[in-house]
């Protein structure tokens, strides 16, 4: 059946669909020959594609792979940094960093902690990180001063960033950590950039620490378990998944092993 190839590539674990689009436009992928174009379509049991003049075959993609990172601060959410900054593969070890296709699921800026998905499974991020899809995700956030609940409710109902409105959020104290600091829980259904730390700071209370606990129900410290160290990562287990492709309806796939020690 014909798809796009952009689908197709990332179907098979060779990018994530914006990837595969990027690939497609530099000319590095080849539809029977030829250079193929942004949109063309393909039929993957009888057209000849390649990626880079290496010939992609189905029967070759790689098992889905779906991994929770507890990010450190000072790494960057991507494959790979012009700048030489640590990426987030660099964490993992050689041989999954060598698996076509593994790719963060989104980002973390620079200076935040916590969850970070990584798949090699190119369709499924590009339905978790499309507008129309809003997965809650869970931060803890600490901030300089002691906002009052008039700035929280401010938060909560939404503020004006770029000429829109944030959607409503969950904004709550955890704690107050002395005079000159407050820890806030707060949940977002949504993800422009930099979005908690440029609120926070309209609102008076810059950010001094972002954490993100939680993607939905997948959580860096479940209940009953260890905490995922920072820097370390685990796979998926099989309910974590089942949420993910509850979200996007999504068809089933192979589980992976269960959840195994945090690796580093």
């Amino acid at each position: 059946m014909d798809a796009r190839l952009q689908k197709i590539l990332s179907e098979w674990g060779i990018a994530s669909r914006r990837q595969a689009e990027k690939m497609i436009q530099q000319g590095r992928v080849q539809l029977n020959g030829e250079i193929a174009r942004l949109g063309q379509k393909a039929d993957p049991e009888s057209d000849r594609i390649q990626v880079d003049g290496i010939p992609v075959n189905p029967g070759d993609r790689p098992s889905p792979l779906y991994l929770l990172l507890n990010k450190p601060t000072g790494v960057v959410s991507t494959c790979a940094d012009p700048q030489g900054r640590t990426t987030v593969l660099d964490l993992l070890p050689a041989d999954l960093r060598q698996q076509n296709g593994i790719h963060p699921v989104g980002r973390l800026d620079f200076d935040s902690t916590g969850a970070l998905l990584l798949t090699n499974d190119g369709e499924l991020t590009f339905q978790l990180t499309h507008p129309r899809h809003s997965i809650p995700k869970t931060y803890q956030v600490t901030v300089a001063g002691e906002p009052q609940e008039s700035t929280l409710e401010a938060w909560r109902r939404g503020v004006i960033l770029d000429g829109k409105k944030t959607r409503p959020a969950e904004v709550r104290i955890l704690d107050r950590l002395g005079p000159s600091q407050t820890l806030l829980e707060v949940i977002l259904w949504e993800g422009r950039n930099r979005q908690i730390r440029r609120v926070a700071e309209l609102l008076g209370y810059p950010v001094i620490h972002l954490h993100r606990t939680a993607i939905g129900s997948i959580h860096l410290n479940p209940p009953g378990e260890a905490p995922l160290p920072q820097g370390y990562y685990r796979p998926l287990n099989p309910s974590e998944i089942c949420f993910l492709q509850s979200q996007v309806s999504l068809n089933s796939v192979n589980w992976p092993a269960d959840t195994q020690e945090p690796t580093r």
